[in-house]
C-alpha cells in the first residue's frame, strides 16, 4: 500500500500536530545555547553568499572529529542528501538492509535502480543476512530506524566484497554507548571504513536541529567525486555551515556524549514502563526511539491523538505493519502520562 500510514514518503512529522505531545518525530528539542549562539552569530551574514572559509571550517572540524582527512568529507544539507546522492555511484544491483530508513529507497528507486530488499527477522540482527552476491551498493543504518537495533562494526565488516560499496547511516550514531563499558559511539565506522564505505551522518536530530538541514558524509575522496559531480553551487548556507562546526567540534561531542547517557537513563525508564503495563518492546532499543508491537496500533495511535499525543506508526517500514508503533524517548514524567493513556486506551479497546 502506498497511501496514508503505509506511505513510503511519511515521516513521523505528518503526526506531530501542533498542541500534541510529540512521541512521532525522534529528534531532540532543541540547540543547545552554544549552537544556537553559533547560528545567530551569522545572521547578520545572510546578505553575502556562504564563504569558501565558512565550508573549509566545516570540513576541518567534521575531519579532526573522526580523525579523517580533508578530502575524505563532503558537507550535506541535512543526511537525506546524502541518499539523494547515491545515483551518481551508477549503481546496478542496490541491497537494502530492512526495516530501515525509508529515504534509501525513495531515492534509488526514481533513479530506476533495481533494488532488493533484504529483510532481517526480529530482533533484526545483520549477522547472517542473505544479501544478493551481485549487489553493488548495500545501505544500512546503525543504529537502524525504527527498531533501534545497534549492529556490530565487526558485522557490517562482512557485508563488504570486491566491487561493492557500503553505505552506512548513522545519523543517531553519537547517542550510542556500550551497553556494558559506557563507551561512546561503540560500534560507529566513521573513523575506521574502509575505501569501499560511505558513513552518512546528521546532526539535526541529536541537536535538534531538523528545520536547518545540516549533515555530512564520509568518504573515499574518489567516491566523493563521482557523488558530486553536476552538484549544485552553495548546497549549504551559511547558517548551516555554522551550526555544523559548532556541532561537531569540541563542545558539540560532549554535548552528544551528554544526551546519549540521558537517553539512555530515559530509554530506560521508557522500557520498564511500558513492560510494566505488559507492552511488548520489540529488540533491545539503543537509540532515542523504541519500537513497540502491540495488536491494536492503528486505533491506540488514533485515539492518543484524541488524547493529546502523537506517536509513529512501523506500518510503511519494509518489515514491519501496521501493529507497530515507534516512540521517541522522552523524559520520564512526558512518558508516564503516554503509557497511562496507552494503557487505558487499550483496555477500552478490549472490551
Amino acid at each position: 500500500m502506498t497511501s496514508g500510514l503505509f506511505a513510503r514518503a511519511r515521516h513521523g512529522d505528518a503526526d506531530a500536530e501542533p498542541g500534541l505531545v510529540d512521541f512521532a518525530v525522534n529528534v531532540r528539542s532543541g540547540p543547545p545555547d552554544f549552537v544556537r549562539d553559533a547560528i545567530v552569530e551569522r545572521v547578520a551574514d545572510l546578505a553575502a553568499y556562504p564563504s569558501a572559509a565558512d565550508e573549509a571550517r566545516a570540513v576541518d572540524a567534521v575531519a579532526q572529529a573522526h580523525g579523517r582527512r580533508t578530502d575524505e568529507v563532503l558537507l550535506l544539507a541535512g543526511a537525506a542528501e546524502g541518499f539523494e546522492l547515491l545515483p551518481r555511484l551508477h549503481p546496478t544491483h542496490a541491497a537494502l538492509i530492512q526495516p530501515s530508513f525509508t529515504e534509501p529507497e525513495l531515492a534509488l528507486r526514481a533513479a530506476d535502480i533495481p533494488i532488493t530488499d533484504v529483510v532481517l527477522e526480529p530482533p533484526w540482527r545483520l549477522d547472517g543476512a542473505h544479501v544478493p552476491s551481485d549487489a553493488d551498493l548495500v545501505v544500512l543504518g546503525n543504529p537502524t530506524n525504527p527498531t533501534s537495533v545497534l549492529h556490530r562494526a565487526s558485522a557490517i565488516d562482512t557485508l563488504r566484497r570486491a566491487g561493492r560499496t557500503v553505505v552506512v547511516d548513522e545519523a543517531f550514531a553519537d547517542i550510542t554507548l556500550d551497553a556494558v563499558t559506557g563507551r561512546h559511539e561503540p560500534e560507529s565506522v566513521a573513523s575506521s571504513a574502509g575505501p569501499d564505505t560511505i558513513v552518512i551522518r546528521s546532526v539535526t536530530k541529536t541537536f535538534g536541529l531538523a528545520g536547518l538541514r545540516a549533515g555530512y558524509l564520509l568518504a573515499d575522496p574518489e567516491i566523493i567525486a563521482r557523488l558530486t559531480v553536476g552538484r549544485r553551487p552553495w548546497p549549504l548556507g551559511t547558517l548551516a555551515l555554522a551550526a555544523l562546526a559548532a556541532c561537531v567540534g569540541v563542545r558539540g561531542q560532549r554535548h552528544a556524549l551528554a544526551q546519549a547517557h540521558q537517553i539512555a537513563d530515559h530509554r530506560a525508564d521508557m522500557v520498564s514502563r511500558l513492560t510494566a503495563a505488559g507492552f511488548d518492546v520489540c529488540a533491545q532499543p539503543r537509540a532515542s526511539y523504541v519500537l513497540l508491537e502491540v495488536p491494536e496500533a492503528v486505533e491506540i495511535k488514533q485515539r492518543l491523538r484524541g488524547r493529546g499525543f502523537a506517536v509513529r506508526s512501523g506500518a510503511n517500514f519494509v518489515g514491519l505493519d501496521d501493529r507497530h508503533l515507534r516512540l521517541a524517548v522522552r523524559d520520564p514524567a512526558t512518558t508516564a502520562g503516554l503509557v497511562e493513556a496507552m494503557a487505558l486506551l487499550r483496555k477500552e479497546i478490549r472490551r
